[in-house]
């Protein structure tokens, strides 16, 4: 059970009425694996560690650079050449010591990746790539484990989530059967730097609203955000009946 002094730390969230105690302990009673330290995963694991998530699983094999630091507001100048999950990490326990974190500063796949899926309450794809894209969602659907994938480029940004629990639940490769644009990235192309802010800490907001049964989740629709025009558009998405990950034997029976 909560301390007073969590008490009061969290009591405007335990304010609300959709979330109250019972949300507020479904938080701290969480594991959460962030893949990705970037632009993206540092917004969302700052707002998941405020919160009070209990513990949080940071996984990235990058160190920082100084061309990260327009929009990865988690590192400072001081953190260049450290691995990025240890930056992120100092900044997170500074920010909430009741918050438990686990750095891993390595390339998971394989046995090694479905493992941490599989020991975790929630996923959130932090990544810039579509290799490391469809490895992490064919495992969250393995395991029945949903994912918040957002991604950010130049001054587009997307979020959507993907929960092998719900029968109607497309997965991300329903979206994206190839990785057509996979030389594209922010050191390419750019990336406007609040841009990444916004994703991040959306899928943040996705994350606790999955993890205290709040409203409803972005399950089955594509938020797409024009950045330059401040325009979003809603996509309905439904599962890919010939998906080889979501509609085969792969599929999480509940």
């Amino acid at each position: 059970m909560m301390n007073d002094q969590e008490l009061m730390r969290y009591s405007r969230s335990i304010m609300l009425p959709e979330v109250d105690v019972a949300g507020q302990e479904a938080w701290r009673q969480a594991r959460v694996l962030i893949l990705g330290l970037g632009g993206l995963g540092g917004p969302a694991a700052a707002y998941l560690a405020a919160a009070g998530v209990g513990e949080l699983v940071l996984v990235d094999d990058d160190h920082v650079e100084v061309s990260n630091l327009q929009r990865q507001i988690i590192h400072d100048d001081a953190a260049c050449g450290q691995p990025k999950v240890e930056s992120a990490a100092a900044r997170l326990k500074a920010m909430n010591p009741h918050v438990r974190v686990t750095a891993r500063a390595e390339r998971l796949d394989g046995h090694d990746l479905q493992q941490q899926v599989e020991g975790v309450d929630l996923v959130l794809d932090c990544s810039d790539n579509f290799k490391t894209r469809f490895a992490l969602n064919r495992a969250c659907f393995e395991s029945g484990t949903p994912l918040v994938s957002g991604a950010a480029i130049r001054f587009d940004g997307q979020i959507s989530v993907y929960d092998p629990r719900d029968p109607g639940s497309p997965c991300y490769q329903c979206l994206y059967r190839t990785g057509d644009d996979e030389a594209l990235s922010c050191s390419e192309s750019g990336v406007f730097p609040p841009l990444v802010g916004i994703i991040g800490s959306m899928q943040a907001m996705e994350a606790l609203k999955l993890l205290a049964g709040v409203g409803e989740s972005l399950t089955g629709r594509l938020l797409l955000l024009d950045g330059q025009r401040m325009q979003w558009r809603s996509l309905k998405l439904r599962p890919d009946p010939e998906c080889p990950v979501c509609r085969g034997e792969n599929r999480h029976a509940g």
